[in-house]
């Protein structure tokens, strides 16, 4: 680990994540921590920050592009009957300590705060963990809880009329190269065909480098995945796929990601084994 700002992840010695709590950003961006840059074992970057396509796409965190009508994406909103549009809505989410700092992860506790007020609280872990000499695991579990004395819902672009823009929670903005990476499932492959699936695990593989993601958790594993390849690399984890996500007062969402960052690209059968060594308790 590093100063109060920044946390590096690593793995047996080596240097596989940069996680920033207090980044600075412009409120459009709906400024939160992230871990960027991420890095095989051999040193290959798989994520990206702020890219010209998409100025707020950070690195790997959590993000939900409505929260009561919250912006904690960044960028536009979409609006029903309008499309994209410019509002001042946008949320930030403010580190408050780490409850636990090792050089192979973190608790954090946060607070996501719009409009003056904390509308979630949000205890974050982060693990970095050794899997082969090629490959590690990043797992990530983000719990939020209702802050406020009113009920909160979790939206999408999805839930408010466009149809499958339902990203919001885990995402991950992988490295941007010259051809779009491959994207596959034990059952299917492409992005038609794993978007908005439900399936154990996904793996995207670019040039050299392959990650895959697990739901390590069965609620966890009924959220559909959100994938993009042509347009830009990145996949997330849907909390409002096809209708609002409901948070009572008190009431607390959890989810669980390990992701499985690896040399080289993997096939089915190599993916889903480094899976089953990543989620094994």
């Amino acid at each position: 680990m590093t100063g109060n700002d920044t946390a590096v992840l690593r793995v047996a010695g080596r240097p596989v994540g940069r996680y920033v709590t207090r980044p600075e950003l412009p409120a459009r961006l709906s400024p939160r921590p992230y871990l960027h840059p991420v890095t095989t074992l051999a040193g290959t970057a798989v994520t990206e920050l702020g890219p010209a396509d998409h100025a707020h796409h950070l690195g790997v965190g959590v993000a939900v592009p409505d929260v009561e009508g919250f912006n904690f994406w960044g960028g536009r909103t979409y609006v029903r009957d309008r499309g994209p549009t410019e509002l001042d809505n946008h949320g930030c989410q403010r580190h408050v300590t780490f409850q636990l700092r090792d050089p192979d992860g973190f608790v954090e506790e946060l607070r996501w705060v719009a409009a003056g007020g904390e509308l979630l609280r949000e205890r974050r872990t982060v693990a970095a963990t050794a899997l082969t000499d090629r490959a590690w695991a990043l797992d990530l579990t983000f719990s939020l809880t209702n802050v406020t004395r009113a009920p909160l819902s979790i939206g999408s672009p999805a839930t408010n009329g466009r149809p499958g823009a339902a990203y919001g929670g885990f995402f991950w903005r992988a490295r941007k190269e010259a051809a779009a990476p491959e994207v596959f499932t034990a059952r299917a492959e492409g992005e038609a065909q794993t978007h908005g699936s439900r399936a154990d695990w996904l793996a995207l593989a670019g040039a050299g480098w392959t990650l895959v993601f697990a739901g390590a958790t069965e609620r966890t594993r009924h959220d559909p995945w959100f994938v993009r390849t042509e347009e830009y690399p990145g996949v997330g984890s849907s909390l409002a796929f096809d209708e609002r996500l409901p948070v009572p007062p008190g009431g607390t969402v959890v989810r669980r990601i390990v992701t499985v960052v690896a040399d080289g690209r993997l096939d089915r059968d190599a993916a889903a084994a480094l899976v089953r060594k990543a989620v094994s308790p």
